[in-house]
């Protein structure tokens, strides 16, 4: 079987730019996410962002004839929606109905390294040692914020924000492998459009059994998370990890916590302790590190091998049943 050209060059500077953009878009998607569940079912706007935004995402691909994803890409692309289209903000918005924004984005510091594991594993990326230290030691330092400033006691919705890390770093990881056969944007643009027929119901259902009024700045929230945390952001962000790595991109969503506090103390009027960013230094820090560790691949010779060799095992089964008696 001929393999997919790879559409997307590798750039790591560039991978890492474009993830840093990527990375500020989505630093406000809780604060935001956070104001539109005051007055909307959480559910209903962690489907209903996805709904919205598959709108735009179908103008886009017409507009640009892109061709359709073969079935293979289809099923790989519905793992990528369970994450970054369903899993996580859903999640998220469950979560943030029990916890403040700015402690949610403590607990989505793990998604660096939930998106590093997913890579390690889908990706045949091969992080080094001095790689994965790195990880850890970032991640320890959000933990260890999360235990310092919510003095030890863990709730149900930093449960929720677990799952919704666990969850959106598969979409993330196996999006990023999906950005090198179809194109950075057209990613986010197919999950979103064969997303929507299975929304549909659920969105409609609950918007009809909403009450109540829905003030001016929670449609401003909620269109935010449409237009920009579930689809512009998505084009920069899966850009950044297609050219630079999913492993090493991955870890600069360590910053993102520290920029949805700063947002959040800007902009949403939460209080944001001192200590914040001298954890955020650290983190700063086990991210410039992480980016001079080396992460390689498995050899592609090595997984040509166990293709044809698997391949050979087929057809040498098919050839042993046709040569049996009554066959």
């Amino acid at each position: 079987m001929t393999p997919t050209p790879n559409r997307t060059p590798h750039h790591p500077t560039q991978g890492l730019l474009l993830g840093l953009l990527g990375v500020t878009i989505f630093s406000l998607s809780l604060p935001m996410t956070h104001v539109a569940i005051t007055q909307i079912n959480p559910v209903l706007v962690g489907l209903g962002r996805a709904f919205v935004a598959a709108f735009p995402a179908a103008a886009l691909l017409l507009l640009r004839r892109e061709r359709i994803p073969t079935w293979p890409q289809i099923r790989r692309l519905a793992v990528t929606s369970s994450g970054v289209i369903i899993g996580f903000p859903v999640f998220s918005g469950i979560a943030l109905r029990s916890v403040p924004a700015s402690h949610g984005a403590v607990i989505n510091g793990l998604l660096p390294l939930a998106t590093a594991l997913y890579a390690a594993w889908l990706s045949h990326e091969r992080p080094s040692r001095a790689f994965w230290g790195w990880a850890v030691v970032g991640s320890a330092i959000v933990v260890a914020y999360a235990v310092i400033t919510g003095h030890g006691a863990p709730s149900v919705g930093d449960l929720w924000m677990l799952a919704a890390v666990a969850t959106c770093g598969l979409g993330y990881a196996e999006g990023a492998r999906l950005a090198k056969e179809l194109g950075d944007w057209q990613v986010i643009c197919w999950a979103l459009v064969l997303s929507a027929p299975v929304l549909a119901v659920p969105v409609g259902w609950l918007a009809l059994h909403h009450t109540g009024p829905i003030a001016p700045h929670t449609w401003f929230a909620f269109a935010y998370l449409s237009l920009f945390s579930q689809f512009i952001g998505f084009f920069a962000w899966y850009a950044g990890l297609a050219r630079g790595g999913i492993a090493r991109v991955g870890q600069v969503q360590l910053l993102q916590i520290f920029l949805t506090l700063g947002f959040s103390a800007l902009w949403f009027g939460e209080s944001v302790a001192p200590i914040s960013w001298l954890f955020a230094a650290g983190v700063l820090a086990t991210v410039v590190a992480g980016r001079r560790a080396a992460v390689t691949h498995a050899p592609a010779a090595v997984r040509a091998v166990a293709v044809d060799a698997n391949a050979a095992n087929v057809r040498a089964g098919k050839a042993r049943s046709a040569v049996q008696p009554g066959s």
